[in-house]
């Protein structure tokens, strides 16, 4: 995946925001909260961070192309980060940003989610 088809795919999903920050990565954030970033590979190649469950998180520290996030992780955050963007493993990982945001943006308030039109069943 691209940085440009990233940013694609995370503008897909309602209520985000996009910034560039931090070494210019690209931020994306839904109520004001991080649910993707693109950038802070090593090697100059495309890396993506997100938020995962616990059981994500243990699962995938130790799959090939994914790592603890830097920064977050050290931090006792739930991050990862795929670092080898090859293309078959783009579905895997839009699954991956998906989930981040359904987590992030169910710890919103109930009072934002509302006002952003989320998590409305």
């Amino acid at each position: 995946m691209t940085y440009d088809e990233f940013n694609r795919y995370c503008q897909s999903f309602p209520a985000t925001t996009h910034v560039v920050q931090w070494g210019d990565s690209q931020v994306w954030k839904v109520g004001g909260k991080v649910f993707a970033i693109g950038g802070w590979g090593k090697s100059g190649e495309p890396a993506f961070t997100f938020k995962t469950s616990e059981v994500n998180f243990h699962f995938l520290q130790e799959k090939d192309g994914y790592r603890p996030a830097p920064y977050m992780a050290s931090r006792g955050l739930k991050w990862i980060q795929q670092y080898e963007s090859k293309a078959e493993l783009d579905d895997e990982l839009k699954y991956y940003i998906s989930e981040s945001y359904r987590l992030v943006s169910l710890k919103l308030t109930k009072k934002l989610q509302k006002e952003l039109g989320l998590n409305q069943n």
